[in-house]
């Protein structure tokens, strides 16, 4: 099963200083027939204005993976973790216990990213903070994971999560072909964070998104150069 969810579907929310699409219910966006997919509970598709951004506020108990796509976000927590992440790079915040923090946009261009939440396999973890550099050469036509916490994942050089699930991303030029097999009792979610695929068939826009489930074998063809980022969860 592929079910294609255009960009447009989306819920949103505009604040001014941010631009929110919601592919799940989240804030004051509620859908019952979209309140996560397996243990993928939030994704959401922020533009946050120059110099703003979000105010300290607290979590746990969450898995939270931002994947920038333009622009920096700057973090800061209680932990005393702080940093900068540009666009292609990808953050972990392991709420746990708990933890506040704040994301800002310190550039004087707007930042857009998606913000993914993934419900953790045990609760009460040690909160922590990471960051990496996953240059985009390394993901040509095939999927790096970037954040996971599969067995494998971490030592291929991944950010670890505590959840059995795995943020990946791959570029594609036009033409090129990706597949890959989706294995029993998983199911992914695929977004198009640039340009336009077909899958097993399926048309994606650009930030259109793709919910699989029972498919043994999925093929990807871009359009033209595209860029991917997709979420793998027990089902």
């Amino acid at each position: 099963m592929i079910e294609i969810r255009p960009f447009s579907s989306l819920g949103g929310a505009d604040f001014g200083w941010l631009k929110a699409k919601h592919h799940f219910s989240f804030g004051h966006y509620r859908d019952p027939a979209r309140m996560g997919w397996g243990k993928l509970r939030v994704w959401n598709d922020d533009e946050i204005a120059p110099r703003t951004g979000f105010d300290p506020h607290p979590h746990r108990d969450m898995e939270i993976i931002t994947y920038v796509r333009k622009g920096a976000i700057t973090h800061r927590d209680s932990l005393g973790n702080e940093g900068r992440t540009e666009a292609g790079d990808v953050q972990v915040m392991s709420a746990g216990t708990g933890v506040t923090h704040s994301e800002y946009n310190m550039e004087d261009e707007a930042t857009t990213l998606f913000q993914i939440w993934i419900t953790p396999d045990v609760t009460g973890a040690k909160p922590s903070w990471g960051a990496k550099s996953f240059p985009k050469q390394a993901r040509e036509a095939r999927f790096e994971v970037l954040a996971g916490g599969r067995a494998g994942d971490e030592a291929a050089g991944a950010l670890p999560i505590n959840a059995d699930a795995a943020v990946m991303a791959a570029t594609l030029s036009e033409g090129q072909v990706l597949r890959f097999a989706l294995p029993e009792g998983r199911a992914a979610y695929l977004v198009a964070a640039r340009g336009r695929v077909t899958v097993n068939g399926q048309a994606l826009g650009p930030r259109d998104a793709a919910a699989i489930l029972r498919e043994d074998a999925v093929e990807i063809v871009a359009g033209e150069e595209a860029e991917l980022v997709m979420v793998e969860v027990a089902a």
